[in-house]
């Protein structure tokens, strides 16, 4: 069920994710305002997100748009430090859809959530999940 995903724990191990673009030659006049620092992601992070949009499109049951709900049954535990080993595929894609979106309010949190293995450790939840047959 989560192949699409599951497909690019390895990818993502030498992937360089994404990288900080910040202005430098702007002094912030009016003439010259300054761009605020961004990411730029990589082609595989590029593609977990088409992944995590596909899978939320394709699997309408799992309620992805509620994700915020679905994750509040596993109190208020950090995103990285929350034990996955005993979820769902429902929780593990609410948080990984958390993170995606995260970044629509703060530039490089979804560079965090990979550089701090939270990504691969959610996928790799996924993949357990797959092979045990559950949901």
């Amino acid at each position: 069920m989560f192949e699409e995903l599951v497909g690019l724990i390895d990818k993502i191990k030498d992937d360089s994710i994404g990288e900080w673009i910040v202005d430098k030659e702007n002094d912030g006049t009016l003439e010259h305002p300054i761009q605020m620092p961004f990411v730029v992601y990589s082609r595989v992070v590029r593609q977990f997100e088409r992944g995590v949009y596909n899978f939320e499109e394709e699997h309408p049951e799992f309620e992805l748009n509620r994700y915020g709900s679905i994750l509040e049954k596993w109190e208020t535990q950090s995103m990285s430090t929350v034990d996955v080993s005993k979820m769902d595929g429902q929780g593990v894609m609410a948080l990984i859809m958390a993170a995606v979106r995260a970044e629509r309010f703060c530039d490089g949190a979804l560079k965090e959530f990979f550089e701090n293995g939270s990504i691969e450790k959610w996928l790799l939840r996924l993949k357990e999940i797959d092979e045990e047959g559950l949901q």
